[in-house]
């Protein structure tokens, strides 16, 4: 089965296989006079990205670019492996994140306290990538893509203090990275994305209201997929943002470990996606569950409120 899908306008979604599995982390090259690849996904992912770049006509000497939203190792577990495959190719990250793509070992012995030896089948080994190759982005930043086009880079903390959405000047296309959510294309659901150890409520929503702002024509999800209907997902997302935290405030309050604030918010949102309802494919929800889980992100929302607390 290929992974690769046009979308339109020289923009190419890619299949990364995240743990070898199909349709839950997309990366996305955009052909333009000078390619660029965003979300590379993780390691494990490397060999499918450089087989569909070569299956575009991307050579080792090609590639101009590669950008990540934010630094979490489902998104650019695989940039110091591409650093090393591309070695011609930019590597842009906002500014919190650039120190960890040069030296990734902070970062990887966080993760493995996290994920112990699942993190290798999961993620891989995040490579170092040589400070050199590194740009940093701030507010806001300009990636040149070639004959005019661009990508604007947008600070969009909330999911992550490191993250930045990307709009494309020509189209339109918003890549929101995990700011916006889990996009769910086999049932339209949209869920929360609110891992420890930044996630914070207000931030992410002033962020989602800033895509909105931004008025794009096309939401590119990490996971996954474009989505066309703009307006009613970012709303949507602000409306799971609210619920899982008004749950999860609700559990808190009456003093409930994590396990029962898990079992509460599961209870309370289990009719609310079509993945996860009585009509739902078990299979679908796994691998959702696998990359998004509840009681991550429910500890991530409980770390949230004891931080404001």
């Amino acid at each position: 089965m290929s992974t690769i899908t046009p979308l339109g306008d020289d923009v190419y979604e890619i299949d990364t296989r995240m743990a070898d599995q199909p349709g839950i982390t997309a990366g996305y090259l955009i052909l333009a006079d000078r390619p660029c690849l965003v979300e590379p996904g993780t390691a494990g992912s490397a060999p499918v990205v450089r087989e569909a770049l070569t299956e575009l006509g991307v050579g080792p000497e090609d590639l101009a670019t590669v950008v990540v939203t934010h630094i979490h190792l489902d998104h650019a577990g695989g940039v110091g492996d591409m650093a090393e495959l591309y070695p011609r190719a930019d590597i842009v990250v906002h500014e919190q994140g650039a120190r960890h793509l040069a030296d990734p070992a902070r970062l990887m012995r966080s993760a493995r306290m996290v994920y112990g030896d699942l993190l290798d089948t999961l993620f891989g080994e995040l490579k170092p990538t040589d400070p050199a190759r590194i740009r940093a982005v701030e507010e806001t930043g300009v990636i040149d893509l070639g004959g005019g086009r661009r990508l604007q880079s947008h600070y969009s903390p909330g999911h992550a203090r490191h993250h930045v959405g990307l709009l494309d000047s020509l189209t339109g296309d918003l890549y929101v990275g995990d700011a916006a959510g889990i996009y769910i294309p086999e049932t339209a659901d949209v869920r929360p994305a609110t891992p420890p150890p930044d996630f914070d409520l207000d931030t992410a929503v002033n962020s989602l209201r800033k895509f909105r702002a931004l008025q794009p024509q096309r939401l590119l999800f990490a996971h996954y997929g474009p989505v066309t209907e703009v307006i009613d997902t970012l709303e949507r997302s602000e409306e799971e943002l609210r619920v899982w935290v008004d749950a999860v405030q609700e559990a808190r309050d009456q003093k409930l470990d994590l396990d029962h604030a898990v079992a509460m918010v599961r209870e309370r949102t289990y009719h609310r996606y079509r993945v996860t309802g009585p009509d739902g494919d078990p299979d679908t929800a796994a691998r959702y569950e696998m990359l998004s889980g509840v009681a991550a992100n429910v500890a991530g929302i409980m770390h949230s409120l004891d931080r404001h607390a």
